[in-house]
């Protein structure tokens, strides 16, 4: 074993360890500057690790990367649910299916659902000392929101009804974690499978470390299981397949996982003709239409369950720009929500007519991206679908991204709510973003080929081609 590949695995232990010191720590509820330390230690020490696997010889990269990404997956596992409580929803949702009844149709504290409550999900009594319980009527509840209805789309609510079933009685969140650690390592086996096939191209396995080694997938993919992830699978799935009915229809999967994916699309179609639009489009909502069918026949309209009352909390809506930070850090409040609509409108625009369609991921990253930068959003684990485009393509500025909100999710854990963290946080990752853009474009000039010195000279073999003309 050469020694930088020795050097690499002793800073992904040390990774492995602070992660497991970190689940142990703190959280976004009680000691969450004990967090902010950790999580700090944790990016330094996954940069340092990235940066010396570029020299790892190949194949013993590959073993690393999933080696890695389970060893950090354990670690993660090792303590409830730091910063989000986002997985009892699904822990909730899931048991509610397990009983025949839709998801859609009631909220948690309904006394429909009395029946279904536990003493893990709802803890004995009507007082709710702790910031992380919630009042649910006559109980406290470990769930958040519990007096609306659910907000997630079909094919995360049969995940959750899958873990469901196959959990044991009393499991109480493992499953969900464990769930959560399947998928994330699934990724880093679906991230060093499409770099493989696609090494003729460009592709390099050991850029699946971004992903595999992360922090935020660590945090938010595995201890709390966001669902978002089973979205960032199988939009990798469908990015790295040739066949376009297959990544339509696996796109379709996603968007209905959590919508998020579909700012991917641009990507996806960039250049194509109506007849391959057709072919990405038609199966993706195809695959969008039968998951909400049978919620639509018990629940009807009421599958947007949430959605828009979660619109007008986090401030998406036209008349509420408490999102959009950095333009809003140039206009009036009343332009930057459909400024930040046109821009990213013309983005996905660029992407569709100059992307490069042998590497879809490189223009989904760009609007993706964009998309988050523009709004600014405050929960980190949007941006892991950064994270596995940004393994895909290889544009490392852009994990500021996820960066940013990790900054900007634990400072307002810790009493930051100004919107100068936002505009700090994001506009920071908005430099590192444009500032990488204008390295890459500089070396891509200094490696064009030299124009000839003579006036007049043409490339060797030209002038025959001219002469047959």
């Amino acid at each position: 074993m050469g020694a930088r590949t020795v050097c690499t695995s002793v800073l992904v232990a040390a990774l492995t360890a602070v992660v497991a010191v970190t689940i142990r720590s703190g959280g976004s509820e009680a000691h969450p500057r004990h967090l902010l330390y950790w999580y700090a230690a944790a990016w330094v020490l996954f940069a340092a690790a990235v940066w010396g696997v570029r020299k790892v010889p190949v194949r013993a990269a590959v073993v690393l990367v999933l080696a890695g990404s389970a060893a950090l997956s354990l670690a993660a596992l090792s303590g409830p649910p730091r910063t989000s409580s986002d997985m009892y929803r699904y822990a909730w949702d899931g048991r509610v299916q397990a009983a025949g009844i839709s998801p859609y149709a009631h909220p948690p504290n309904a006394p429909e659902l009395a029946g279904l409550r536990d003493r893990w999900l709802f803890p004995a009594g009507p007082d709710c000392p702790r910031p992380d319980l919630s009042t649910a009527g006559a109980d406290c509840t470990r769930i958040n929101r519990p007096a609306v209805n659910t907000i997630y789309p079909p094919v995360a609510e049969g995940w959750f009804l899958a873990v469901h079933a196959l959990s044991p009685d009393g499991a109480r969140h493992k499953p969900t974690q464990i769930a959560g650690a399947l998928l994330a390592v699934g990724t880093s086996g679906a991230l060093l499978a499409v770099l493989w096939r696609w090494r003729r191209g460009g592709g390099d396995p050991r850029r699946a470390a971004l992903w595999a080694w992360c922090p935020a997938v660590s945090f938010a993919a595995v201890n709390d299981a966001h669902i978002d992830t089973l979205g960032v699978l199988l939009t990798v799935l469908a990015l790295g397949t040739s066949v376009l009915p297959r990544r339509g229809a696996l796109l379709g999967a996603a968007i209905a996982v959590k919508l998020l994916p579909a700012v991917v699309l641009p990507g996806a179609l960039a250049r194509r003709g109506p007849r391959d639009i057709a072919r990405v489009l038609l199966p993706a909502l195809l695959v969008i239409a039968l998951a909400y069918l049978p919620y639509v026949m018990t629940s009807g309209f009421g599958v947007l369950g949430y959605l828009p009352g979660y619109l007008r909390e986090e401030g998406y809506e036209s008349e509420s720009v408490r999102r959009f930070a950095l333009l809003r850090l140039f206009l009036p409040d009343s332009v930057a929500a459909p400024l930040a609509v046109v821009l990213i409108a013309l983005t996905a625009l660029y992407v569709l007519r100059r992307g490069d369609p042998g590497r879809p991921w490189s223009g989904a990253l760009l609007v993706t991206g964009t998309a988050l930068l523009l709004t600014s959003p405050s929960y980190y684990w949007y941006a892991l679908l950064v994270v596995a485009l940004v393994a895909l393509d290889g544009r490392w500025e852009w994990l500021t991204v996820p960066l940013a909100g990790t900054v900007l999710y634990i400072g307002n854990s810790m009493g930051a709510h100004g919107t100068w963290l936002q505009s700090w946080s994001y506009g920071t990752a908005a430099v590192a973003v444009l500032a990488g853009a204008a390295l890459r474009a500089r070396g891509a000039s200094r490696a064009l080929p030299a124009v000839p010195e003579q006036a007049g000279a043409v490339p060797s073999g030209a002038g025959a081609e001219v002469s047959r003309r």
